[in-house]
């Protein structure tokens, strides 16, 4: 059989489909399935508009938090660190070992730390001028 790579310009979802399909087969077979499941906190106004939130995944006992967007009139009076309770609580009751998540430096990378996350690691000029850093946070012991 020969094989070809190629580059696509303009991938498509199905492409990203076809790459991830045997991936996942791969990851079932070693670690089982991660019954991936989403996790969504929205902040809404009084017109029902959405406004910011919490958005993850619940995956292989784990939950990642991809979003966090605090509305900017409610930034400073606690609702960042309620909407991290609340996951946090969520991830308790599904017994999930831990939570993970990333940020930019010009984000609140600071606003994780003083929530008990612990830094993996980061990466330099991320963007250029700046870092993404990774935090985690356990809510069991190693298993």
């Amino acid at each position: 059989m020969t094989l070809i790579i190629e580059h696509r310009q303009d991938p498509t979802p199905e492409d990203r489909e076809a790459i991830l399909a045997p991936l996942r087969a791969y990851n079932v077979a070693q670690a089982g399935d991660g019954k991936s499941e989403l996790l969504a906190l929205v902040v809404r106004d009084e017109q029902g508009e959405i406004l910011g939130g919490l958005y993850g995944r619940f995956f292989y006992r784990w939950l990642f938090i991809e979003l966090l967007s605090v509305p900017e009139q409610a930034r400073g009076d606690g609702m960042g660190s309620k909407l991290m309770r609340m996951a946090e609580d969520m991830a308790r009751e599904k017994a999930c070992v831990g939570i993970w998540l990333d940020t930019f430096s010009f984000q609140a990378p600071q606003f994780y730390q003083k929530l008990g996350y612990s830094e993996l690691g980061q990466i330099v000029d991320y963007p250029p001028g700046h870092r993404r850093h990774f935090f985690q946070k356990r809510l069991i012991d190693s298993i």
